[in-house]
């Protein structure tokens, strides 16, 4: 008897069954830009070894104007084709099925040469499109059914085209981006004409028995977008025009609401789907932050979907499937949705991995192995470095004993998932704590460990951590001066009237831990009052007319830097808009710029440039510093002083704003080859 009846029940399509409800969404991870075809087919193979019952590919473009980027991949020659094959031929070796996701960007893509129903700047792309004329119209809806007919050519044993997230379907379907007044434009029926056209004529050329899903944004979270009638009509017109499923698309990339970062609730948007069932016969699919098989489970149990989407759980396990159905989701390694190694890396241009599972695109490059000798391994320090390498070091043989002064596993995760949004790494060191105890490492908790306790071991791996920058400011060992641990771990008590000193990742979370009472993360209807997030029946677009509506802030809050530039610069490529915004929501102060002078009983003293003019005071109970950090590396130095070797990782190695993703990927490949 599963746990999961729902999820794992098979899905009749009529021509072909897909063995579950899960389907494994579309991610752009670059590697078909590579070029290297065993590496694309080994990432997609892995997850059809894992049991997914069907793969969407990252956007293939269906020409050279629709690409997301100059050089995106597509099906453009008969040696695409050929390469394309090896992928499916790899992925049905193994038991799956795939599709090819045809993506037109429209006025996304980052050309000058892109094109759009209308010629209207997307706020984040940096070229206004050219507004294409009939035949352009007709041409792009040739090139993406081309494009359709060549996925099955490949081998494909489907296709999704990409209809929503802003893309260049979802541009014609609105008046926010199609202002035209033609056959294409105006009235709602010529708006959605488009659509229906590539549908129709994409059904045609691949005739009857080839998956056609058709991604359809559900809610567009952008001002003049879709309202409830017109998705209804739309869905019920591309089913007529003969798609096989409706997957759903959530919000433009250009909408001001976050839809699958770590602060967006558990399925925050399976309600929207569940609004569509009964609309439309073919199968509906639901998405966005369902990411552990009991979420999967109650979704389709409530009847919200037939399936789901999952993408992102598919970097952090390719095994989720597999595990789901043998009792081991204990063992999946979660999807934490922090977006720091797959989506910040794919709109800064590199392959995309994940901070959980480094292996995620690298599969036949950090390949892990047993090892011809089993050595005994000393790892200091269980934060997300040291547990990457000891989990490894013991999956290849090796004898680990785990050594950590604290009396708990996790290291600076402790603190993390602390911070309201971030309740996601509860889960991932519960993660840990599953995969220690099955691995066979001994743990050595609540002891500091020194150069004799490590005298008859073969290897040493350190990775102590980091330690806080001292940032020297007179007046900073007052009691009403706190570190950030002792806010997030010691529980300090903290005044009403709060001064930050450093606004780096720490300090934003620290801010946000400050100013957030309940977590809206916890109760969906508090983040959806907070963002502004409506019913799309009720609001068009989804967007509510009074906007965001956040609970008050608990404390008056001042964050400040050195540095003269916005506050949270350095913060992830696709998630720091969400957390200013969410402090501005909480009127936090930002100030940059500044010099600390002292602090005293009245507050916090700055002045401003190099000529320290127009000094101030932040009148504040407490001062919270968080102004960086310093490896912790003593032990060492110790140790290279007493003639052993030893290798450094994470951040006793280079300390960089708690960088868990850069810990656990350098701690799994040093482990990979000890």
């Amino acid at each position: 008897m599963t746990s999961y009846p729902h999820m794992l029940a098979p899905l009749d399509l009529g021509f072909t069954t897909l063995k579950n409800r899960v389907l494994m969404g579309s991610m752009h991870t670059g590697l078909e830009e590579t070029k290297d075809w065993n590496r694309v087919a080994e990432f997609y193979a892995a997850r059809a070894r894992g049991g997914v019952a069907l793969m969407v590919t990252g956007g293939m473009a269906p020409n050279a104007e629709g690409g997301v980027f100059p050089g995106a991949a597509g099906l453009f020659s008969a040696d695409d084709i050929a390469n394309h094959r090896i992928v499916t031929d790899r992925v049905h070796d193994a038991g799956g099925k795939i599709a090819m996701q045809v993506l037109h960007a429209g006025r996304y893509a980052y050309s000058p040469d892109c094109v759009a129903p209308s010629a209207i700047k997307a706020p984040i792309a940096p070229f206004r499109p050219k507004e294409l004329d009939v035949s352009g119209i007709e041409k792009q809806i040739g090139d993406i059914v081309t494009a359709v007919q060549r996925a099955q050519q490949a081998g494909y044993d489907g296709a999704e085209i990409m209809g929503s997230e802003g893309y260049f379907i979802n541009q014609f379907l609105v008046t926010h981006t199609n202002h035209r007044t033609d056959e294409w434009g105006g009235t709602y029926a010529n708006r959605m004409r488009l659509a229906v056209e590539v549908v129709k004529r994409a059904r045609a050329a691949v005739g009857p028995n080839f998956i056609l899903i058709y991604r359809i944004s559900m809610i567009d979270l952008v001002p003049n977008g879709s309202t409830w009638d017109e998705v209804v009509q739309l869905a019920k017109a591309i089913e007529g025009a003969g798609a096989t499923i409706l997957n759903t698309g959530i919000g433009w990339h250009e909408a001001r609401v976050p839809t699958i970062a770590t602060s967006v609730p558990r399925r925050a948007f399976s309600w929207v789907t569940k609004k569509m069932m009964g609309e439309v016969t073919i199968p509906i699919i639901t998405s966005n932050r369902i990411n552990m098989p009991d979420v999967a489970e109650s979704v389709l149990a409530e009847g919200c979907a037939d399936m789901v989407s999952m993408a992102r759980p598919f970097l952090a396990d390719p095994d989720f499937v597999a595990k789901a159905a043998t009792d081991r989701t204990a063992h999946i390694a979660p999807c934490i949705a922090c977006n720091q190694a797959c989506l910040d890396h794919t709109f800064s241009g590199k392959l995309s991995t994940c901070l959980v599972n480094p292996r995620a695109s690298y599969e036949t490059e950090l390949v892990v192995k047993k090892s011809e000798v089993s050595k005994k391994i000393a790892v200091v320090g269980a934060g997300p470095a040291g547990l990457s390498a000891a989990l490894t070091a013991a999956e290849r043989g090796h004898e680990v004993t785990l050594f950590d002064q604290a009396d708990e596993i996790g290291g600076q995760l402790n603190m993390a998932k602390k911070v309201p949004g971030k309740e996601e790494f509860w889960g991932l060191v519960s993660y840990y704590k599953t995969m220690v105890s099955a691995s066979g490492i001994t743990l050595a908790l609540g002891q500091k460990a020194d150069v004799q306790a490590l005298a008859d071991f073969d290897g040493i791996i350190i990775a102590t951590g980091v330690t806080p920058r001292d940032p020297a400011i007179h007046g900073q060992t007052l009691p009403h001066v706190l570190s950030y641990i002792d806010v997030l771990r010691r529980n300090a008590s903290v005044g009403e009237r709060v001064a930050i000193i450093g606004a780096g990742g720490i300090g934003f979370d620290v801010a946000e831990f400050l100013v957030t009472g309940e977590s809206p993360t916890e109760n969906l209807d508090d983040w959806l009052a907070e963002w502004g997030v409506g019913d799309p029946s009720e609001t068009r677009g989804g967007l509510r007319p009074e906007g965001p509506q956040p609970e008050p802030p608990t404390r008056a809050v001042t964050l400040l830097q050195r540095k003269a530039q916005k506050l949270g610069k350095g913060l992830g490529k696709t998630t720091g808009w969400i957390h200013r915004a969410a402090l501005q929501m909480k009127d936090v102060k930002m100030i940059g710029g500044v010099n600390y002078e002292r602090i005293d009983s009245s507050g916090l003293h700055i002045s401003y440039g190099e000529d320290r003019s127009n000094p101030t005071v932040i009148s504040a109970d407490t001062i919270v510093l968080c102004a960086g950090q310093i490896p912790e590396r003593s032990l060492a130095d110790e140790l290279l002083a007493a003639g052993r070797e030893c290798h450094v990782i994470g951040g006793a190695d280079v300390a960089a704003e708690l960088d868990a993703k850069r810990a656990i990927n350098q701690g799994t490949r040093l482990a990979a080859r000890i």
